[in-house]
């Protein structure tokens, strides 16, 4: 290992040591110019919003560079040592960083550098609270025998782990049964838990506070950055940040800064403490009967204040959920927690055992917990967050959402002010010709740099773009659009012979599409795989992988983050422009704003948030050197309105064909 300061021109491109050791390697030189702009963003502390076409390479090109910047001058390393985060969108992006190409860097880079995947506490098991369920099956039980069952196999497993994270366990527990053994920070001894040197969290920890690199995800990252407001945290302080996938930004950082709040939430902590049905709960556990009331008396508040919120929005909410005022409803239920929480602090403090204090004491801490959340958004406490309710299931049962309706001050004044370099980058970040001015205001990024680096793929030559004509207007003639897309597909998945993803912006249009060519798909020896239909997203992407007529039917989140080269995917059919559904509360609120400040929504946010979408799903298509195939667009609004040319100018330059309905025609002879 080197004692000098390494840079990147010394690890990449043609007289690099990563290329001397490696020749078979083609360093492109989008990626590594990429590493250079990084490498100046990190090293002189500024922003960077950085795009890079699918193929670039763009995890070695920030990689290599955050590498060499966390060991500074290898020489003095307490000095100059500095930590990054790598946070990801997606867990096979994060798998291939920590399991592929970190690894392939340990091996060729020059310096010495520890990298850790950060997981949230609640995926690692506690031995403390595993033993304790364990000796809670004899007697009052929490669990039914199948979760008696699980507890014990849990036991086992967690004698025998070395990395104790529910990852690792093989099987998937019930929640009930995974929250009584999970590693919790209210129901934690620390250092004077008797298993404290064994514990897999704090061992996680402990790597983590140690590490170089550490790599999470949106959610996590963002969670973080919620604590932090409020004088807490979850990771150790960072000196850089780089942002991959960093075009879903928005979207993660806005749920994780609101409030989610459902009926089974409450429930599910009230039978925790005790279920009067079956007789099970800590309370029984620890014989407090004289709180037991107390709890039924929550659970009676619970079941009438949902009831009474339902009617109330039936009257006051707007027709997609959104409420616009304080809910005036006498809210019982949170003085209910607040009761019962003073009662098990109260309790906690007459146990012997420190163990079952601190049990109770976090038992009560999430009754207020709740019982603040609740009359928070009751209140709508926030002027500049927007509050809605969502029905979910057969039951219909009702979720208290919010959300900011602008993150970009948030992450302002909360992640760009604070962080010394943050650097964004993804495939899709500009909406055409290097524009990253809607990103930018989007997220709230004012300064710092911006770059563009076009894919090395071949378009001209690998792909085709099939555009559209003589299908009704999908905005005003939706259900005659579905009718005419039917044959459209059908021609289309019979010249790849499958092959192919059919992207649809909405559920109810797939739904529509999969009951109509279900049969057809049948009789033409077609593989039709359909999105929420019971199998695993994984596991759907599996079995297309080996099928050679495999079609698939996604929504939201097969546009992005999915990555099948090869011959398997030559087909990408786009059945509409991903506009976003105008009236969901949180868009319908971000579209208000606009309009208040004078703008034009649909200019402003609309169409470059739905040309950044496009560009995801055009993405599926051309993974690697060797793929080909096509594009179909069956929404002939990118021909006939004057804002198709923007979405078909973001898109790269490939052969273009026009479909007429019976003929495929070359656009230059159009």
């Amino acid at each position: 290992m080197t004692d000098q300061p390494v840079c990147v021109d010394d690890v990449l491109g043609p007289d690099g040591s990563i290329a001397r050791r490696l020749p078979e390697y083609e360093w492109r030189p989008q990626q590594v110019e990429m590493a250079r702009e990084i490498e100046q963003a990190v090293k002189h502390q500024h922003h960077l919003a950085a795009e890079a076409g699918t193929g670039v390479g763009k995890s070695f090109a920030y990689l290599v560079p955050a590498i060499l910047h966390t060991r500074g001058n290898p020489s003095r390393p307490s000095a100059e040592r500095r930590r990054i985060v790598v946070s990801t969108h997606t867990i096979s992006l994060q798998e291939q960083l920590i399991s592929k190409d970190i690894p392939f860097l340990q091996a060729v880079l020059p310096v010495e550098f520890s990298a850790v995947l950060v997981k949230g506490r609640g995926n690692y098991v506690s031995l403390r609270r595993t033993k304790r369920a364990l000796t809670r099956l004899t007697g009052k039980s929490l669990f039914d025998s199948d979760g008696e069952t699980e507890v014990r196999r849990i036991g086992r497993w967690a004698g025998q782990t070395t990395d104790g994270s529910r990852a690792d366990l093989p099987f998937r527990p019930q929640p009930a049964v995974w929250d009584e053994v999970v590693s919790d920070d209210g129901d934690c001894l620390r250092g004077k838990c008797p298993h404290h040197a064994d514990c897999f969290y704090y061992r996680a920890r402990s790597r983590v506070w140690n590490a170089d690199l550490l790599i999470v995800n949106h959610a996590l990252f963002f969670s973080d950055l919620s604590l932090r407001r409020e004088g807490a945290r979850i990771l150790p302080d960072y000196d850089t940040v780089i942002l991959d996938e960093a075009h879903t930004v928005e979207s993660v950082a806005a749920r994780h800064l609101g409030l989610s709040l459902s009926e089974g939430r409450f429930l599910y902590l009230l039978n925790r403490l005790y279920n009067p049905t079956t007789g099970r709960g800590l309370l029984a556990i620890h014989q407090l009967t004289d709180i037991q009331q107390t709890v039924i008396s929550a659970r009676t508040a619970c079941h009438q204040f949902f009831p009474e919120l339902d009617d109330w929005c039936r009257r006051h909410a707007e027709s997609s959920g959104r409420i616009r005022q304080p809910v005036e409803i006498p809210c019982l239920l949170s003085g209910r927690l607040r009761e019962l929480s003073a009662q098990l602090e109260s309790a906690s403090l007459r146990l012997l055992r420190e163990d079952d204090q601190t049990e109770l004491a976090g038992a009560a801490d999430r009754c207020q917990f709740l019982a603040d959340c609740l009359d928070s958004w009751c209140r709508q406490d926030r002027d500049d967050s927007v509050y809605w309710i969502e029905r979910s299931g057969a039951r219909r049962l009702m979720t208290m959402m919010s959300a900011p309706i602008e993150v970009g001050p948030i992450l302002r004044d909360h992640l760009f002010h604070e962080v010394s370099s943050v650097i964004c980058t993804s495939a899709t970040l500009s909406t055409g010709s290097g524009d990253f001015a809607f990103f930018r205001s989007r997220i709230g990024l004012t300064d710092g740099r911006d770059s563009r680096h076009g894919s090395p793929f071949d378009y001209m030559r690998q792909a085709r773009l099939i555009l559209t004509r003589n299908l009704p207007d999908p905005g005003s003639e939706a259900a005659a659009f579905q009718e005419a897309c039917l044959p459209r597909i059908q021609r289309h998945l019979l010249d790849t012979e499958g092959r192919a993803f059919v992207l649809f912006t909405s559920y109810g249009m797939l739904q529509f599409c999969a009951r109509r060519l279900q049969e057809w798909c049948r009789r033409n020896q077609l593989t039709l795989y359909i999105q929420g239909d019971r199998l695993p997203r994984s596991a759907m992407l599996d079995r297309f992988r080996k099928d050679s007529r495999a079609v698939l039917f996604g929504t939201d989140s097969f546009w992005q983050g999915i990555d099948v080269p090869g011959d398997a995917l030559q087909n990408v059919i786009i059945t509409r422009l991903p506009f976003g559904v105008p009236d969901h509360p949180l868009l319908e609120a971000r579209l208000e704003a606009i309009r208040e400040r004078g703008g034009n929504p649909f200019r402003e946010f609309q169409i470059p948030e739905a040309i950044i979408r496009l560009r995801q799903g055009f993405g599926r298509l051309i993974r690697s050197r060797q793929d080909s195939g096509r594009v179909v667009i069956l929404d002939p609004r990118v021909l006939t309105r004057p804002y198709g040319r923007l979405f078909l100018n973001s898109l790269p330059e490939c052969r273009v064909e026009i479909d007429d309905g019976e003929i495929l025609i070359p656009a230059e002879n159009d």
